[in-house]
């Protein structure tokens, strides 16, 4: 198992490091909507990413894994240009994330792990608000097309306190929309829904992703990220240490045993495995060096 994660991380790393070349020599992939290589990130003696390397296709839903304290969502704000970096190249859109931020807020969208909704005001209020503060032309019918979009017409004119919590992400996700952005950062956009309201996001997030929409989604969910994402990495103690799709992240581990049935590894099965056998090798270092400060 040593050897599997190895091999993926040097996969990782020698991808990384094709996309750092092609910036170093101020070259840009126009397939890729997000780049990102070398992202460091320290709060205080806390180092939460340690060289962070993956690229996202336009078009493509990319799923981002992690236990808690990851480094998921510091990697959505450095993306979405709310925190800076400690090193490391970010690029959103063709746009330098630190150079041109104005540009990145220009062509993307963050949904946050909590509804950034007014519940003091109507569905159709709110999204007229967030248009009239991009600045869109003709605000309301702005709003009345996108709440028609994700199925809420019938209860546009009524106060959002009153929404379910799958209409309540919903609109959270239509308000996103205003300006129709080029990327959307979803960031664990189903915590706290009930698994109807989850499939209601599940396909909202595919039919954005039909429209040629880019999507990059944090989750703790494992079957969220078998359902939805082309691409999947796993992010641990900082560093991505898995990238592929679902089928090449399977090949990580052993072949299917036979028995009386085919059981090919699940996708909690290969996080599981690959997060148990790191944070495995982390305590052995850290006995050997509690072990070498003893000795001296």
């Amino acid at each position: 198992m040593r050897n599997i994660i190895n091999n993926a991380y040097n996969t990782s790393n020698a991808n990384g490091a094709s996309t750092a070349n092609n910036a170093h020599n101020g070259t840009t992939n126009s397939d890729f909507a997000v780049s990102v290589t070398g992202l460091t990130k320290a709060f205080g003696d806390v180092n939460v990413l340690q060289g962070v390397d993956f690229t996202i296709t336009r078009g493509e839903i990319f799923a981002l894994l992690g236990s808690n304290g990851a480094g998921k969502t510091t990697t959505i704000n450095i993306l979405s240009t709310l925190l800076k970096p400690d090193a490391g190249n970010v690029t959103v859109c063709g746009f330098d994330a630190l150079l041109h931020a104005e540009k990145v807020r220009e062509n993307i969208s963050l949904t946050g792990q909590f509804a950034a909704v007014d519940t003091m005001l109507t569905g159709r209020e709110n999204v007229v608000l967030i248009a009239k503060l991009r600045g869109i032309p003709k605000s309301s019918e702005v709003a009345d097309k996108l709440l028609a979009d994700f199925g809420l017409t019938d209860a546009a004119n009524r106060l959002v306190s009153t929404y379910s919590g799958g209409m309540t992400r919903r609109l959270d996700i239509a308000m996103s929309l205003v300006g129709t952005p080029s990327v959307i950062f979803l960031d664990e956009p189903t915590t706290g829904l009930d698994p109807e309201a989850r499939l209601e996001v599940w396909r909202m997030v595919k039919n954005l992703a039909n429209t040629g929409t880019t999507i990059l989604l944090t989750t703790q969910y494992l079957d969220e990220a078998e359902q939805l994402a082309d691409r999947i990495a796993i992010l641990h103690a900082g560093k991505i240490i898995a990238n592929g799709t679902l089928q090449e992240l399977k090949k990580l581990l052993p072949p299917a045993k036979r028995e009386y049935i085919e059981k090919q590894p699940s996708l909690e099965d290969i996080f599981l495995a690959i997060t148990h056998n790191t944070r495995s090798e982390c305590d052995e270092r850290d006995e050997q060096v509690k072990h070498s400060k003893e000795v001296a």
